[in-house]
């Protein structure tokens, strides 16, 4: 599968089979994640790569009612380490930093017939005591991953020319949007 079809066939997949992701596939999805951009290439991540039905209970129940993280026969934490650097715009880095590292990530399930869903809506605290992230850390998505056991429909998209602006902000869309 090309770059663009991967982009095109990628979905949330909130539904996954009981097959095991096998082990190779788990380090080749790591290893997208190690080879994402960083701000000042800190890489401030650490990702915790969950297949134990308990720990993943615990996650679920960190989560808001996310019930198909209970499906997945892995979950993959995003978890920035450290916290501490400010961009020069003022955003704080490792949101950014972990946004670019799990798009690899859900990209490169796409790519290998897997299916992934980014998972923010938990409660961090929890969160943490089911994974023993340090308070010092911050887990930033999880990722729940398996053989998908749906399609969903791609959803509808705006158009280039909503989104594009030519030279500043509200200025017409360019001619090829």
């Amino acid at each position: 599968m090309d770059f663009f079809e991967v982009v095109k066939n990628r979905h949330s997949i909130r539904a996954y089979k009981p097959t095991p992701v096998e082990p190779e596939k788990l380090r080749q999805l790591m290893e997208a994640v190690r080879l994402a951009p960083s701000a000042r290439n800190r890489q401030p991540w650490k990702f915790i790569v969950v297949t134990d039905k308990e720990r993943i209970r615990r996650i679920y129940e960190a989560t808001k009612g996310q019930d198909f993280v209970l499906q997945a026969p892995v979950v993959i934490a995003a978890v920035a380490y450290p916290t501490d650097y400010i961009n020069t715009n003022g955003n704080i880095a490792h949101f950014v930093d972990l946004g670019i590292a799990g798009e690899h990530l859900a990209l490169a399930c796409t790519a290998l017939g897997l299916g992934a869903c980014w998972v923010v809506a938990f409660y961090q605290d929890k969160m943490r005591a089911a994974l023993e992230v340090p308070e010092d850390a911050h887990v930033v998505a999880i990722f729940p991953v398996g053989y998908p056991d749906e399609f969903p429909e791609t959803k509808e998209r705006k158009p280039l020319s909503e989104i594009v602006h030519a030279e500043k902000w509200g200025g017409n869309p360019p001619d090829w949007a």
